[in-house]
């Protein structure tokens, strides 16, 4: 028995795939994953003022600290880590960016917008205390946007292992995490997006357990005179980057592939050699159209085919 379900949630349609177990079971299990994913979303989103995000938000600049659960305090504690990995290119206070840049139309803002915006930013400039938060400017947001989907897709899987499936994954707008392999062993083929043809892929990859996860830069972009400008933004110029096109890898969980994806794209022509010595495959797409892949990635991919502008 192999069931899907497929279901909108965080801005895209998903899917949840199951088998190996009685299809009532299986049944049950996608929807309390379902359901998990769109807790989180609505728990975390800014969009939502009711949000514990949105309540951080409307508070800053008050003096006020807000009460925060041990689980935000656990992705408050991962924010930390990342932007301390990434020596400040990721940062959750830097959606205030989104007020310069709008994906929407080709313009580019003006330093005299981008300047008073990054004067907002810093994460070090968060006061955290045990089981509160502060931010301390008028003016400066949370943005958990930049893990929240790869952070959901582990928790939906948690909650399909813990109600006894074995056998699936769940696909959160490619973003992916493996609860195990297909019933014969096998596993579970996923394509990667080519950067610049919606309809055409640059390879597959065959998971039967860990995570996969891609960064790009054709999710919300615009292009102006030759040069494409995308919502990856380097919170210390307040600057687009511009070196991939995509970044593929697999880790053992979605947030782990997540981060690594992202922290990569972030470090520009750095990118590359800081992956490699990640200890991780992946597979990259230069802002010429050419792809990078890690030496074991031929163990998971097959059919790649050389992408081109």
């Amino acid at each position: 028995m192999e069931l899907g379900f497929d279901f909108p949630a965080m801005a895209g349609m998903n899917e949840v795939r199951v088998a190996g177990a009685h299809e009532a079971l299986l049944h049950r299990a996608a929807q309390a994953a379902i359901a998990e994913v769109r807790r989180i979303e609505s728990r975390y989103s800014r969009y939502d003022p009711d949000s514990i995000v949105s309540r951080i938000n409307a508070a800053a600049g008050s003096g006020r600290a807000v009460p925060v659960d041990a689980e935000t305090a656990g992705l408050l504690g991962f924010a930390g880590q990342l932007h301390q990995f990434s020596e400040g290119r990721f940062d959750i206070t830097a959606g205030v960016l989104r007020r310069a840049w709008d994906f929407r139309r080709p313009r580019l803002p003006q330093q005299a917008e981008l300047q008073p915006l990054l004067a907002l930013i810093g994460w070090p400039k968060v006061r955290l205390a045990a089981g509160s938060i502060e931010l301390p400017l008028v003016g400066m947001e949370l943005d958990f946007g930049g893990f929240g989907k790869e952070y959901a897709a582990d928790r939906a899987a948690e909650v399909l292992v813990q109600a006894g499936v074995a056998h699936g994954y769940v696909n959160l707008g490619g973003d992916i995490r493996v609860v195990g392999p297909r019933t014969d062993g096998g596993g579970w083929c996923f394509g990667l997006q080519h950067p610049r043809r919606a309809d055409a892929l640059i390879g597959q990859v065959v998971l039967t357990d860990g995570a996969l996860a891609t960064s790009g830069d054709y999710e919300r972009f615009f292009d102006l005179d030759g040069q494409r400008y995308c919502h990856l933004i380097d919170p210390r110029s307040g600057w687009p980057v511009r070196h991939w096109q995509s970044v593929s890898v697999i880790g053992p969980t979605c947030a782990a592939a997540g981060a690594l994806s992202t922290l990569t794209m972030l470090r520009d022509e750095q990118g590359l050699e800081w992956l490699q010595s990640q200890e991780v495959d992946f597979m990259l797409v230069d802002s010429t159209g050419q792809f990078r892949t890690s030496a074991a990635m031929a163990s998971h991919a097959g059919g790649v085919q050389e992408s081109t502008q």
